[in-house]
């Protein structure tokens, strides 16, 4: 399910631009990367036929283990995420990896070089890898994200791996979305400082400090240690792990995917793995809602009702939030 180029198999080739939705998830769930392509796709461009898309993947969703990545440019992510993909796969999973790339301000466009670093898995039809542009948005991850998890999960995917932009300490978004979060840092790099500030802290499930043969490791791990340790948790609340890796050289990969199978295990036993799953439908739900009313209101700066109310606070006559709420009563007609 690789989403590398494939040889065609029968009927492939009417995926590529197809608009039919239970064709095209019924190839999705039968392993063809065009349709998960295409699937991908319609989601990245916020097409039309969208709704009919998620209805037609709604059965599936929850069925996959949706693992986050996040941590500064140059901390490794890309290579560790190229050798989870190795170990899940000697798992016998089927892994989807969603890896999302800053894109210009001036031309909106992104390198996509993520899936330049996963080569090795390029042939394998149990690995699906899908480079996507964060067009604009913050937070590491890009709008079509959650959605483009959907589509794996659909695809029949066990595990979904989600590798963010290389972020800074408010860029948590990621937490949102996935079952169990890894925030990498690495020694040398200030990290261990930038990991006391609370957005990062609170998002970690599992700290890996890669590039681990460095000098500092041992203080990196201590400092990320102590700050844990600084924490205020309840009886049988979740302790963030701490695992050293490198992953230049497949070290530590096995530890780290202990880790998540360790925090899998206690998501499922305390009942957070539902509580998160439906936090990020809740996200999902109040993002589209948004995203909707957005449309609206721009649909409106074409015609004169924005602009009279513009003008009215602009002139003192009335005040921005009354003129809100006028917005609103309009756009509920």
């Amino acid at each position: 399910m690789s989403g590398a180029e494939h040889v065609p198999v029968a009927g492939t080739t009417s995926v590529r631009r197809s608009r039919d939705v239970p064709l095209l998830v019924e190839r999705a769930r039968a392993g063809d990367p065009r349709a998960v392509a295409r699937l991908i796709t319609l989601v990245e461009n916020g097409d039309a036929l969208l709704p009919a898309v998620a209805a037609a993947l709604a059965p599936y969703a929850g069925q996959a283990q949706v693992v986050g990545l996040t941590g500064s440019p140059g901390v490794g992510k890309s290579t560790t995420t190229n050798e989870l993909v190795r170990a899940l796969r000697a798992q016998g999973h089927r892994v989807g990896v969603l890896a999302v790339d800053p894109s210009s301000p001036f031309t909106g466009g992104a390198i996509l070089g993520d899936r330049v670093r996963m080569q090795d898995h390029a042939t394998d039809p149990g690995v699906y890898i899908r480079s996507m542009s964060s067009r604009g948005h913050l937070g590491g991850l890009a709008a079509a994200t959650p959605q483009a998890v959907r589509v794996l999960e659909g695809a029949g995917c066990d595990v979904v791996l989600v590798e963010t932009v290389g972020v800074g300490q408010a860029e948590v978004e990621v937490a949102s979305l996935a079952d169990t979060t890894l925030v990498l840092l690495a020694p040398g790099m200030g990290d261990a400082i930038q990991a006391v500030k609370a957005g990062i802290l609170e998002i970690a499930d599992v700290f890996v400090i890669n590039k681990a043969d460095r000098d500092g490791v041992d203080a990196t791990v201590r400092d990320i240690q102590g700050m844990i340790a600084l924490g205020e948790r309840g009886p049988g609340q979740w302790r963030p792990q701490v695992v050293r890796s490198v992953a230049a050289r497949g070290e530590g990969i096995d530890d780290i995917a202990a880790a998540i199978d360790k925090h899998r295990g206690w998501l499922v036993e305390h009942g957070e793995l539902r509580r998160r799953q439906e936090a990020r439908a809740a996200a999902e739900i109040e993002a589209i809602a948004l995203g909707t009313l957005r449309a609206r209101i721009g649909s409106l700066r074409d015609g004169t009702e924005l602009t009279t109310l513009a003008t009215r606070v602009a002139e003192g006559t009335t005040d921005p939030y009354t003129a809100a709420e006028e917005l609103l009563a309009q756009l509920a007609r």
